[in-house]
């Protein structure tokens, strides 16, 4: 399971925006979800070297938010993806460099405040998201963070509110619930500072808002 959504009705008013590892974007309306079988139905064709990374609800009024494990994101306008069947593979988000992979993505209004970006040996920071300029589709991004030997790779970058909490994992099962307004803000090229304290052979795998 890479996503879980919840919804009152499966209105037309509402749109499914995906989005895959070797960044591929996809919306489709909310509305072609309705008939669900047993056994499941088709979200989104997958090619075989590629695999789903997240699904958020939008209402079509939005950007999206696009974060790499080597430290870059893209914020593009929902407007640039158009509505697309159930069995579509999509369109490209982020052109990817070379090694580099797709670790969150987020669908989220122009006006939030900043973004928090988490790597896996317990480093991070939040960065104002105006820093994060609007662009085109099918761009390589701008730098989020930059990764090293001391930080690690982005295990994922979110864009929050000062009153949230956010619950970090970490690869040997360890949870933390932290508040966001106790991560310093930094501009985007900087390696962040110590979030939490791992031991010498863990590392942070998951972070969500709560």
């Amino acid at each position: 399971i890479a996503s879980m959504i919840t919804v009152r009705e499966f209105d037309d008013k509402h749109s499914i925006v995906m989005a895959t590892e070797k960044g591929t974007v996809k919306k489709t309306n909310l509305s072609l979800f309705s008939n669900i079988r047993k056994k499941g139905i088709i979200a989104i064709n997958i090619r075989e070297d590629d695999r789903l990374i997240a699904a958020t609800l939008t209402d079509g009024n939005n950007d999206i938010f696009i974060a790499t494990s080597d430290g870059f994101a893209i914020r593009f306008n929902e407007n640039e993806v158009s509505e697309m069947g159930r069995s579509a593979t999509g369109v490209r988000g982020i052109t990817l460099r070379e090694s580099d992979k797709v670790v969150g993505m987020q669908v989220v209004p122009s006006e939030q405040t900043t973004v928090l970006v988490i790597c896996e040996n317990g480093f991070g920071k939040r960065t104002p998201f105006e820093e994060f300029r609007l662009t085109g589709r099918r761009g390589k991004g701008i730098i989020a963070i930059k990764t090293s030997e001391r930080n690690g790779k982005v295990v994922n970058a979110i864009v929050v509110d000062e009153k949230d909490d956010v619950m970090l994992i970490t690869v040997s099962g360890m949870m933390v619930r932290t508040p966001v307004s106790g991560i310093p803000i930094v501009g985007r090229n900087t390696q962040g500072v110590r979030v939490i304290n791992l031991k010498e052979d863990d590392k942070l795998t998951s972070m969500t808002t709560v």
